[in-house]
């Protein structure tokens, strides 16, 4: 449910995507462009840096694409701060900068971008965990309990393991008292043996795991990132389509049958890439702009036809989109204004 609600995170190193914590910003912290304007005065001139994430990010964004980034990121500034105040509120980032880029964010600013950060949508579950297959249950950033709508506030990633990780284990072992083990039966386990057997056994081709992850990550980056578009998403669809079908045939080095990470990566590559053809579908059947989710070619909300989720059902077609109703209870949805 709601797969097409991907958070880009405003901060984050360009040489590993290694976050620095909303606390620079908090703590008073400038995003500057190569001119060095603080230029969310033009996005958000009431909270300025303080702006909700996929607004800031989308601010730098456009600093970037429109030629007043440096490299492809802009800056993060927090020399104003001062050195005692860094090393005292703000110590942690300033040794992550310093092992990663040999910066002292008391002398220089960093550069950074908007990096992939969090999934809002996931596996659809109630309030415990429960999902529409019996017996299982999801809690955490794989699961869509629908408390962050299209983007989430940060530190609420608390609501997922916290609270609903509790109730879900809860639900889960209630469940399974009142049950007694299920006879699994041997054609099952000898099925799923030769499936794990046959991925090891392949001859090793031109493609890899690792490339074609890598191709994923990068059109998915191009086309389903902060800014979003049909055409863009039409070409993801397709491209994943393929990798799809290179990764059913794709071979592994080690052909070891004890801990073979080789195969385990192999195996999260087909799930990546299942995730990465939902995020894309949803993104087309969501015709308007919302959250996390910002078409340039759809720029407005759209409650009348879209304040509802989109829900994801695996087909031997691909994924089939339908759609679900918003539940509303206290609070009614309205614009913000910054």
């Amino acid at each position: 449910m709601d797969m097409e609600m991907v958070q880009y995170h405003p901060t984050t190193l360009k040489s590993n995507g290694v976050l620095i914590t909303e606390a620079a910003r908090g703590e008073g912290a400038y995003l500057l462009n190569k001119d060095g304007e603080r230029f969310m005065e033009r996005y958000a001139p009431n909270m300025m840096e303080l702006a909700s994430r996929d607004v800031v990010s989308r601010a730098e964004q456009t600093e970037i694409n429109e030629g007043r980034g440096i490299d492809g990121c802009v800056l993060l500034d927090l020399r104003h701060l001062g050195r005692n105040f860094i090393e005292e509120r703000l110590r942690y980032i300033n040794e992550v900068t310093m092992d990663f880029l040999g910066m002292d964010l008391a002398d220089q600013p960093i550069p950074i971008r908007p990096g992939m950060h969090y999934q809002m949508g996931g596996v659809k579950t109630n309030v415990d965990g429960a999902t529409q297959i019996p017996g299982l249950y999801a809690a955490g950033e794989c699961a869509c309990v629908s408390v962050h709508g299209g983007n989430r506030l940060g530190a609420n990633s608390l609501l997922d393991t916290v609270i609903f990780g509790r109730r879900s284990g809860v639900a889960a072992t209630e469940f399974a008292l009142g049950k007694t083990v299920p006879a699994v039966s041997e054609t099952v386990i000898d099925t799923e043996q030769r499936r794990l057997r046959s991925i090891i056994e392949r001859e090793i081709g031109e493609d890899s795991v690792a490339s074609i992850r890598l191709e994923m990550g990068q059109v998915m980056n191009e086309n389903l990132a902060v800014f979003r578009e049909k055409d863009g998403m039409e070409a993801a669809n397709r491209k994943i389509v393929e990798l799809k079908e290179k990764a059913r045939n794709v071979g592994i080095r080690d052909k070891g049958r004890v801990y073979n990470t080789a195969l385990l990566f192999s195996l999260e590559l087909e799930f990546m890439l299942d995730c990465a053809e939902v995020i894309a579908a949803s993104g087309l059947s969501r015709e308007e702009s919302r959250g996390a989710h910002f078409r340039v070619d759809m720029r407005e909300r759209d409650d009348e036809n879209f304040l509802k989720h989109t829900v994801a059902t695996k087909s031997e077609k691909g994924p089939e989109i339908s759609f679900s109703p918003v539940t509303i209870t206290r609070w009614q949805p309205e614009e913000r204004k910054y």
